[in-house]
C-alpha cells in the first residue's frame, strides 16, 4: 500500500506539472514511504519540505490551490491534524461556499491514523470523524493497496478538498495493483465479502479484521457480508442500507473510540432507514473511551479487532 500511493502520486505529478507534493521529511520520502522517490525525480520546487508547522503547511496548501496549483499536503501523524485545524476547517472546507463557488480548492491533505507498535497517545489517535462532520471536505480511509492507488489518484483530481488517511498497520499490506493509472471513485462503497445472515461494515485495519472475522464465523454457519465504505464522506448509505434490508442484522466496527464515532452514524442511520428489516439491535464495536495507551500489553486490550467483532456477532445470535 505504500508503494502504490507513491506510485499514485508519482504519475500525477508526471501526468500534470501543478501537482506538487508539500510536508515534513517529504524528501526523504515522508515518514512512512508513501512519497519514496518523489524528490529525486522532481526536485525541490515540486518537493517542498517545510518546517515542523503544520498549520503553515495547511495554510500553504490553501493558498496555492486558490491560486491554480493541486497540492498534496502531508501531515505525518493524524493527531497533528489538531495543530493544522483552522486552516483545514475555517478556510479549506469553506472558501469554496463563502466565495460562492468561484474559488477552486483542489487540495489533498495525506495523514496517517491508527495504533502502531506503541507510539502512544499522541501519535496513534483515530480521528477521521472529525473531519466528517465538517461540511465541505471529502474524507477517505483506503485499507488495501489497490484503492490506496485509485482512490489517491481520484484525490488529486478532484477539485475540492479532500482528507487521504492511512491506516498505518494497512500500508505494509500487499495486493495486484495495475501500473498504469487507474481510479477508484469517491463515495462508493465495496462490498468485500458477501453474506446473508448478517452486515459487517467496517473501516480502516477493521476490514481487515472483519474478513478475517467472517471467515471464522463462517466455520459456525453465519454467513456474513463485509462492507467497506472507502469514502467516509459522503458516505454511501445506500450500498450499506441494501445490504442490512437483506440481512437484517448488522454489526458497525472502527478503531476509532467507540463514542461519538462515524460507527454512530452509520447504526443511527441503519437503525431510522431499515428499523422494519432488523430483526436485532445495531452492535457498534469501537475502542473504549480513554487515550491510546504506551504498554504493549495495554495497547493490544485497548485495541478493537477480530475478537471483538465476533463477540459482536454472537451477541446478535445470542451466542
Amino acid at each position: 500500500m505504500t508503494a502504490a500511493i507513491a506510485e499514485a502520486v508519482d504519475q500525477e505529478m508526471s501526468r500534470d506539472d501543478r501537482v506538487f507534493v508539500v510536508g515534513e521529511d517529504v524528501r526523504v520520502g515522508g515518514p512512512f514511504g508513501t512519497d519514496a522517490g518523489l524528490f529525486e525525480k522532481y526536485g525541490g520546487r515540486r518537493v517542498v519540505n517545510t518546517a515542523i508547522s503544520e498549520l503553515a503547511l495547511a495554510g500553504l496548501g490553501v493558498g496555492s490551490a486558490a491560486v491554480g496549483l493541486r497540492p498534496v499536503v502531508e501531515i505525518m501523524i493524524m493527531d497533528f491534524v489538531a495543530v493544522a485545524m483552522d486552516q483545514i476547517v475555517n478556510q479549506m472546507a469553506k472558501m469554496k461556499y463563502m466565495l460562492g463557488g468561484q474559488a477552486v480548492l483542489p487540495i489533498v491533505v495525506t495523514t496517517h491514523a491508527g495504533v502502531d507498535s506503541s507510539s502512544a497517545a499522541q501519535h496513534s489517535g483515530s480521528l477521521e470523524a472529525w473531519f466528517c462532520h465538517v461540511p465541505g471536505l471529502k474524507v477517505v480511509m483506503p485499507t488495501n493497496a489497490y484503492d490506496a492507488k485509485g482512490m489517491m489518484i481520484s484525490a488529486i483530481r478532484d477539485d475540492n478538498p479532500v482528507i487521504f488517511i492511512s491506516n498505518k498497520r494497512c500500508l505494509q499490506t500487499s495486493c495486484e495493483v495495475p501500473e498504469d493509472p487507474f481510479t477508484v471513485p469517491l463515495g462508493v462503497a465495496e462490498v468485500k465479502r458477501t453474506g446473508s445472515d448478517l452486515t459487517l461494515v467496517a473501516t480502516g485495519r477493521m476490514v481487515l479484521d472483519a474478513l478475517e472475522a467472517a471467515e471464522d464465523l463462517a466455520v459456525d454457519g453465519v454467513s456474513v457480508e463485509v462492507i467497506d465504505p472507502r469514502t467516509l464522506s459522503p458516505l454511501d448509505m445506500e450500498t450499506i442500507l441494501t445490504s442490512v434490508r437483506k440481512t437484517s442484522r448488522a454489526v458497525v466496527a472502527q478503531e476509532a473510540v467507540r463514542f461519538c464515532g462515524l460507527g454512530a452514524e452509520i447504526a443511527a442511520t441503519i437503525a431510522d432507514e431499515c428499523f422494519d428489516f432488523l430483526d436485532a439491535p445495531v452492535k457498534r464495536v469501537g475502542a473504549p473511551f480513554t487515550p491510546v495507551p504506551f504498554a504493549p500489553v495495554l495497547e493490544k486490550d485497548y485495541l478493537p479487532g477480530k475478537a471483538s467483532i465476533i463477540g459482536a456477532v454472537k451477541d446478535i445470535f445470542g451466542d
